[in-house]
């Protein structure tokens, strides 16, 4: 889709040509200058008239009325120079590329060297440019009944630059990998629950470890009560659909050590068992997959660029459903680590799950665990919904972590766990443990839980309740899933152990 070119000719044919300009105040240099020279300084009057803008993110379409061979000139703004950081420049990418996708173009060119600043380098706007190029243009297609429009979309991308070729091209499948795959995770989560059960996602993984070579194990329900996965099976008890383990392995070393465990929650539909969910509150349960969807498109990540790293990705995945059969409030269970544990709420399903596929994680040889889950509305109280919650046992792996979301712009904000946090997940009567202390520090109470299960091993646990989905379009994407934590836990990857 795209391709790199050293030198731009205005008098060849593009559809558009999308152009950098800074507030300093606003100057024509370089390209731009070049243009307005062709135009006879049209440019500078409509600098001047304000009709084109440096303000961060505005958008200013010129056309070029057949003087030269590009018929559009798209000035996107950027703010002050100094002040521009990758996910300013990503967001305004954004912008400009939802602005050419409501124009129905086909084709697309940017001069690129008139994004770059001394923060951000030639490479990092490359990647900038391709990953929201991925993001800003992806539309969840639904079910309704397709018109006989056809579809326009840009197809070809051609950016222009004085530096390297190849590095540049590099940089941008890069970035390309990046949004594709958190597009991936958003259609799973957009996805409704009877079209994605426990038996689809876990066709959905197989497929991916066949095109990227995973060694793939899907646990069958026989194969669960085997080795003791009770946590799972009680919650899959009151379900038609049965259950399954989903365990993807990437060995990216020779030796299988160091192991990164990747655990996604990956609940395909929430009533909340007999602690059943509000009117309001069930709608949209088909969400509660978002950790489930993020492990899997950071794996899509992991087999496109093939980091040397070792990853094991777990995800326990059924739905929680009301019947006969379902487990009921003041049922004790045995989880697979030996543990016993009182159900206190049913709707407090994720942890358990989750339970047992950090123990099995654990089993794979798993040395690092990153649990991944929509898993309280009590994050959203704490946070908003713009913050991931963030817990862990490890304040080394934890930087880690934190630093890979710094990277890719998915925000986290820690929570502790005290040791009276871990008293009252441990006060019950009759088990080791209970699965909902209360409503006081509900989100910590959740992490609290999860961590009983990490057996010492560096543990961060990410909430995204709030950040798996949105109400509201942005510059990046549309109303609903938004893919979080997908780019993060592939950055981890990609950059663990680094000394810099």
């Amino acid at each position: 889709m795209f391709t790199v070119k050293n030198e731009l000719n205005f008098d060849q044919h593009e559809e558009c040509l999308l152009i950098g300009v800074f507030e300093k105040p606003v100057k024509l240099e370089g390209i731009g200058l070049t243009a307005d020279q062709l135009l006879d300084g049209q440019l500078t009057e409509l600098v001047k008239d304000g009709e084109i803008s440096a303000k961060k993110k505005s958008v200013s379409r010129i056309h070029t009325l057949g003087k030269v061979g590009v018929k559009r000139l798209i000035f996107v703004g950027l703010g002050k120079e100094k002040e521009l950081t990758f996910e300013a420049l990503r967001e305004a990418f954004g912008k400009a590329f939802k602005t050419l996708q409501d124009a129905k173009m086909t084709t697309a060119a940017a001069a690129l060297d008139t994004f770059v600043t001394e923060k951000v380098d030639i490479l990092d706007t490359a990647h900038a440019l391709s990953e929201a190029f991925e993001l800003a243009t992806y539309q969840f297609a639904g079910y309704k009944q397709k018109s006989n429009a056809v579809e326009i979309q840009i197809k070809s991308f051609t950016v222009y630059s004085e530096e390297d070729g190849d590095e540049i091209l590099s940089s941008l499948k890069v970035g390309k990998v990046y949004g594709s795959a958190t597009n991936s995770a958003r259609t799973l989560v957009n996805t409704p629950g009877n079209l994605l059960t426990s038996t689809d996602l876990a066709d959905y993984a197989r497929d991916l470890g066949e095109q990227y070579d995973f060694e793939v194990e899907i646990l069958e329900k026989e194969e669960m009560l085997k080795l003791g996965m009770g946590a799972l099976l009680a919650v899959n008890q009151g379900s038609v659909e049965p259950p399954k383990m989903i365990v993807l392995k990437y060995q990216g070393k020779e030796e299988w050590k160091d192991v990164i465990g990747l655990v996604g929650k990956g609940i395909t539909f929430d009533t909340g068992g007999y602690s059943l969910k509000t009117k309001a509150g069930i709608v949209g349960m088909k969400t509660d997959m978002g950790g489930a969807a993020a492990v899997l498109g950071a794996m899509e990540i992991i087999g496109e660029l093939k980091p040397e790293q070792n990853v094991v990705a777990v995800i326990p995945s059924t739905d929680n459903m009301v019947s006969g059969n379902a487990f009921k409030p003041d049922d004790v269970i045995t989880s697979m680590s030996g543990k016993t544990i009182e159900v206190l709420n049913t709707d407090a399903e994720g942890r358990l799950v989750l339970a047992d596929a950090l123990t099995y994680a654990l089993h794979q040889g798993a040395d690092y665990l990153v649990d991944i889950a929509t898993l309280t509305g009590g994050v959203i109280t704490a946070l908003g919904m713009d913050m991931t919650g963030a817990m862990t046992n490890h304040e080394a792996f934890f930087e880690e972590v934190l630093l890979a979301s710094y990277e890719t712009g998915e925000p986290m904000w820690r929570l502790p766990i005290t040791e009276k946090d871990k008293e009252r997940v441990r006060n019950s009567k009759i088990a080791d443990l209970n699965n909902s202390p209360g409503a006081a520090g509900h989100a910590i109470m959740g992490g609290a839980f999860i961590g009983e299960f990490a057996e010492n091993k560096p543990w961060v646990h990410l909430d995204i309740a709030g950040t798996s989905v949105t109400n509201s379009a942005s510059d990046l994407g549309t109303a609903g899933a938004t893919g979080v934590m997908t780019r993060t836990l592939a950055t981890l990857v990609e950059r663990f152990g680094e000394e810099d």
